[in-house]
């Protein structure tokens, strides 16, 4: 009888992890998309090349962990948002419904702002997202095309759009145009939650 190569020493894949690397290509190339990011940019900053991404997006090359791990830095979500177990949903409500217990999660590094998306994918024309932000947090300035909407449902929220400054509590809600230069902040010593929409899914 001829021996085998131990498989301990090859470095685990995502398709060895909860979800295969198929879904895990297609919510890749979803989320890339939806950041407004090329191929290149992403393999750039992931330190791999382009083909190799791109068979990654089309479910043609292995994800090692450690390269997916890269590629969620800068896409700026963590790991597990490509591990969220869909498993236990009905097949016919996967596009409709999310349970709570299967929402992804996103984490703005070093800012104190924390992401579960409400919509069931990104695929969609709207973005719907529950935010919450730690105290003191901040996003800084930034705008993007379409337009965004929210109610904020815990704690005070500080918005300024096109150089105007709201405050905002409990119950008070807004709309404006992404595309005007926008920051939020928390400035209480409690989270601040907000439920906010955005079209298209940015």
């Amino acid at each position: 009888m001829t021996s085998r190569p131990l498989r301990q020493t090859k470095e685990p894949t995502a398709g060895n992890a909860a979800t295969n690397a198929a879904a895990i290509g297609a919510q890749i190339r979803e989320l890339r998309k939806a950041r407004g990011l090329t191929l290149q940019k992403v393999a750039d900053e992931a330190g791999i090349s382009v083909g190799h991404l791109s068979q990654i997006e089309r479910n043609q090359a292995n994800l090692p962990l450690s390269v997916l791990n890269r590629i969620s830095d800068v896409l700026g979500v963590q790991m597990n948002w490509f591990f969220q177990s869909q498993g236990s949903s009905p097949s016919g409500e996967r596009d409709v419904v999310v349970r709570k217990a299967n929402r992804r999660r996103l984490t703005l590094t070093g800012q104190g702002i924390n992401e579960e998306l409400l919509s069931p994918n990104l695929k969609g024309p709207l973005e719907l997202l529950l935010t919450t932000m730690e105290p003191h947090a901040d996003s800084g300035d930034y705008s993007h095309p379409g337009a965004e909407a929210g109610v904020v449902i815990a704690g005070i929220l500080d918005l300024w759009v096109d150089g105007n400054h709201y405050r905002l509590e409990e119950g008070d809600s807004f709309s404006f145009k992404s595309s005007d230069v926008h920051r939020s902040a928390n400035p209480g010593d409690v989270p601040t939650k907000i439920v906010w929409v955005v079209t298209p899914p940015h």
